[in-house]
């Protein structure tokens, strides 16, 4: 099969374009014939060696995480899915070798959801990271109706989705984002403060007696979180480990195929949005990658595997 790949770290100059054997497909996975594939800042991080001292890599890797496609055979012990089935899932595995950015790939059945008849394939491939961090840490945090959250990097893909999931839930949204993001945030369900010196400030201005939640989606704001936290709030970031000693949380997104399928529910609703701000061919991944190195997108970027 075809597949973009690299037999060691580094930037975009190590990646290939290979023929790969086919992914094996052991108890309780499934092979999915990759129609697309999103991109997220983890992928080019990892494939510059940003994780190898935490998971195990195994050479040649695959980079991707995010894909939507139709499943192609079904593993042993797998009656939630069949051949033909349209599929979309966040499949990070235990160790780091095959990805994405392929032909073909094996996903563990409890990473999988069914793919909405509403959702495209570029708009499936791009949801599940992104959409899964923001919900994840959402429900993790007991969001519930009439709280007001403040979502730090509310501009930013999963600070975008963040937004509209805290909507669907009832919450007043404050968003944290760059003045020329503010019309953008507003449309998206939240109340826009620009970030920087005197944030705790603007905060206080929108919500006096403080905020009930706090989502973290890009570090570096541990002060201006506790500066705005109401007395009993709760706090949760997915950027900075320094928050556990502050009694916040640290939050990694787990791979959940019925968290997947809840989120799924939220897009067909119309509740939640997924913006693709560019599509690229497989052959195009380094492009793609230096475009997400450039954190200037506004939505994700996909990349169209097969088009049958």
């Amino acid at each position: 099969m075809r597949a973009m790949a690299y037999s060691r770290y580094g930037s975009n100059e190590v990646l290939e374009l290979m023929d790969l054997p086919m992914p094996k497909v052991g108890p309780g996975e499934v092979l999915v014939r990759v129609r697309s594939a999103s991109v997220n800042p983890v992928d080019w991080k990892i494939m510059a060696g940003g994780l190898d001292a935490l998971m195990t890599s195994v050479f040649p890797i695959v980079p991707g995480w995010d894909v939507s496609g139709v499943v192609e055979r079904v593993g042993i012990d797998v009656p939630e899915f069949s051949a033909g089935d349209a599929v979309l899932a966040y499949n990070r595995k235990d160790f780091v070798h095959d990805g994405t950015f392929a032909e073909f790939v094996s996903v563990p059945v409890r990473s999988l959801a069914a793919k909405p008849h509403s959702l495209s394939w570029d708009e499936a491939a791009a949801l599940p990271l992104a959409g899964l961090t923001a919900y994840q840490v959402l429900t993790r945090l007991g969001a519930d109706r009439g709280q007001t959250v403040l979502i730090h990097g509310a501009g930013g893909g999963v600070g975008s989705m963040g937004v509209q999931i805290a909507a669907s839930m009832g919450l007043r949204v404050i968003g944290t984002a760059s003045t020329e993001n503010h019309d953008r945030i507003r449309a998206l369900g939240a109340e826009p403060v620009a970030y920087g010196d005197g944030l705790a400030e603007r905060v206080r201005a929108l919500a006096p007696g403080g905020v009930d939640l706090v989502a973290d989606f890009v570090g570096g704001v541990l002060d201006a979180t506790l500066a705005v936290l109401a007395p009993g709030g709760r706090h949760a970031s997915i950027a900075d480990d320094s928050v556990m000693a502050a009694g916040g949380s640290w939050i990694w997104v787990r791979p959940s195929g019925p968290d997947l399928t809840r989120l799924a529910a939220l897009v067909e609703r119309g509740d939640v949005r997924v913006p693709i701000a560019g599509v690229f061919d497989l052959d195009q991944l380094p492009e793609a990658f230096e475009a997400s190195r450039g954190g200037r997108t506004q939505g994700k970027l996909v990349v169209r595997v097969s088009a049958d």
